[in-house]
């Protein structure tokens, strides 16, 4: 009974790491553009650095066939984009302001943020 309570808390505390806690590290776009992997669940990079005031393109290429890797959202700037598979998905973004736009699928499964300084 001890060893299925130890496991329980374990796995309630990977699940709050993976889901609230964990941070990946920053990708900085250096010449406007980057490209993000959609696979295995998650956006790749899922955390990215832009300059403020110049447009920068996402390049989004869907290798996941899970039908909730399809849809890309960037609710903050009223963006949504259908990612065809093995396919490159282009969205331009012009004149970002500083912040921080998160992106995600329709269930936020799949989860990334886009830092503009």
């Amino acid at each position: 009974m001890i060893i299925i309570n130890i496991l329980g808390v374990a796995l309630i505390a990977i699940i709050v790491w993976w889901f609230w806690l964990y941070k990946p590290n920053k990708t900085v776009v250096i010449n406007n553009e980057i490209l993000i992997e959609v696979k295995d669940g998650m956006y790749s990079p899922s955390s990215i650095q832009v300059s403020a005031s110049q447009p920068v393109t996402l390049k989004f290429v869907r290798k996941d066939q899970s039908p909730c890797a399809e849809t890309m959202l960037i609710p903050s700037l009223d963006i949504s984009e259908q990612l065809k598979l093995n396919e490159v998905t282009q969205i331009t973004l012009l004149d970002l302001s500083p912040g921080e736009y998160e992106f995600h699928c329709q269930m936020q499964m799949y989860r990334g943020v886009l830092k503009v300084i």
